[in-house]
């Protein structure tokens, strides 16, 4: 695959074990004690995967005894497996993989999955895999990265390249468009939604937007491109040129609260991680571990 070397997943952790794919499609079940392999899987040899330009970049998906990957072959779109030994449970779908994250939701008593590969915004059920709903979105170089965010019965999506963004309502199917615009470009990280609001970086520029609309609430360009997090009604911003910043989560104004250049270089687009007290941030070289606790 194109781009920086190393891998484009964020590691799934689930008691003692951690789940995480290579940009090539190499899935590993760890032990978190010691790092051993307790499992693995060929995305390419065991289900026809085919590697996406840039690489896997989903993370893999929990739920109850399973876990869930997005592997892109003909009828293994998405993949679940036994989490303790991978035994496959079931395969589904012929879409071509993306780069965001499968989510789990609830609607109408079923349990539910939403993911966003290549052309396309799919809803299926959690239990064998059945396509739900599906609504076409074709980008630029087949870039979805961002993970859709589901409330109710709609499913928030944004692409980069100028593609833009919608809210859909998914209880109907094909889904009808509640609101779409350009307002929101998510080239790579999502956003959060707080509060009946929308979070995120529109390409260079930080914004918030209603959820129930798609109106700008506010804009900034402080930080050019970047990720971000939500916490205790906080806004945690990542710049991709190494800034930590907090700020309120409010659509009345931004309001930074404080910031810090932590790092240099650029393209570091990893999201930050809150944990324990500790905010976490990365670039392609470092890592950088803050402790805030009582701040």
């Amino acid at each position: 695959p194109n781009g920086y070397h190393g891998t484009r997943c964020t590691p799934t952790v689930d008691g003692d074990r951690v789940y995480t794919v290579s940009r090539e499609g190499d899935f590993f079940c760890l032990s978190t004690k010691d790092g051993k392999v307790l499992w693995s899987k060929d995305f390419k040899k065991d289900f026809n995967g085919k590697v996406p330009m840039w690489g896997y970049s989903g993370s893999p998906l929990i739920e109850k005894n399973l876990v869930l990957v997005e592997v892109g072959g003909l009828g293994t779109s998405v993949v679940a497996m036994t989490k303790d030994k991978g035994t496959l449970v079931w395969k589904n779908g012929n879409d071509p993989v993306g780069y965001s994250s499968l989510v789990a939701y609830d609607y109408n008593n079923q349990r539910s999955l939403a993911l966003f590969p290549k052309d396309a915004v799919v809803g299926r059920l959690m239990a064998g895999g059945k396509e739900l709903w599906r609504f076409s979105w074709k980008t630029s170089y087949g870039v979805n990265a961002a993970t859709p965010i589901v409330k109710d019965d709609k499913v928030f999506i944004s692409s980069g390249y100028n593609y833009g963004c919608a809210l859909l309502q998914f209880s109907q199917s094909p889904p009808k468009v509640v609101w779409q615009n350009k307002n929101m470009r998510n080239h790579v990280n999502s956003c959060v939604l707080w509060q009946n609001h929308l979070y995120g970086f529109d390409e260079g520029e930080l914004k918030c937007l209603s959820w129930d609309t798609g109106e700008v609430k506010w804009g900034s360009k402080s930080y050019g491109k970047g990720s971000l997090t939500l916490a205790d009604g906080k806004l945690i911003i990542w710049s991709a040129n190494g800034k930590l910043a907090v700020a309120e989560a409010s659509p009345d104004a931004f309001k930074e609260i404080s910031s810090a250049q932590i790092l240099g270089g650029k393209d570091t687009w990893a999201a930050p991680v809150l944990a324990n007290g500790k905010i976490y941030c990365r670039s392609l070289e470092s890592l950088v571990c803050l402790d805030v606790k009582g701040q």
